[in-house]
Order: structure tokens, then sequence, then C-alpha cells
């Protein structure tokens, strides 16, 4: 505990009260960015700001059951696991499956959810968890001839 207040304090000196403003400017990115990313897939925006509702409607985006709240309590497992899959599931759900857009997902969280929740290109697909990945074609698919 001594190290995060030691921590606060060289923080606190070295930016004074910008670092409060700076805070609460993120926060506030971030309950518009879930809010329009509710309304997108039809759920209320007003949960974006109910601690633990906003948890259960995320996960209701991707078609997980409310109990899987519980799994992110698991210390290492519900951290390193369970919330990069989750957020895998939203872009998911949104359309979004190159590895480039896990990659960004995972990186710039809050931004990308922004993104999604704010592009006009981008449609709520549905949930994705517990669905089968599309299988491959059975044979390949050639180029037909063109009539002309």
């Amino acid at each position: 505990m001594e190290l995060l207040q030691n921590i606060h304090h060289q923080l606190y000196n070295l930016f004074g009260d910008a670092l409060y403003y700076g805070l609460a400017l993120l926060a506030v990115v971030a309950i518009m960015a879930q809010w329009k990313l509710y309304e997108k897939a039809g759920q209320p925006g007003i949960a974006a700001i109910v601690p633990v509702w906003n948890f259960i409607v995320f996960l209701k985006i991707v078609g997980r059951p409310a109990s899987h709240l519980w799994l992110f309590f698991i210390p290492v497992f519900g951290q390193l696991y369970m919330l990069p899959k989750v957020w895998i599931e939203i872009a998911q759900s949104f359309g979004k499956t190159t590895m480039m857009d896990y990659v960004l997902v995972i990186l710039f969280n809050g931004i990308y959810i922004l993104n999604l929740g704010l592009s006009y290109d981008t449609r709520y697909m549905g949930p994705v968890h517990g669905k089968p990945m599309a299988p491959p074609p059975a044979r390949p698919l050639k180029p037909r001839p063109s009539l002309a």
C-alpha cells in the first residue's frame, strides 16, 4: 500500500491537479463509449453508469450468461484470460473478425470500444458466445466463367 501512495505522491507532484482532471476526462469518455455501444446493440445506454448492471449487459451483448460475472473475480484467470476473451467476443459481435481487430481491442480497449459505438459502418451482428465457427467450404471455390 505504501508503494501505491509513493507512486501517487510522485505523480501528483509532477502533474498536480491536472492528474485528476485527466482521469475524469478518461472516465467520461469511457462512459460515453460504453453508452453508445450498448445503444447500438439494442440495450439500455443508462446501464453504462450502473456498476454491476453494466457488466451484465456487456456479457449479454456477447451472449454469455450473467453467471459468468463471477469468473472475472478469479485472480489470474479473470484478468488475463476472461477479460481479453470477452473483449474479442465484443469485436466479433460487431463483425470485426481479423487478427488486427483482436490486437487493437486488447491494446486500445477504450478507444476501440468508442470507435465501435460511434462508427456508422459497424453493425451489431448478434451474440457470438457458444456459436460454432463457420465451417470451411467443402470444396475449393473456383471462379465461374463470365458470359460476356
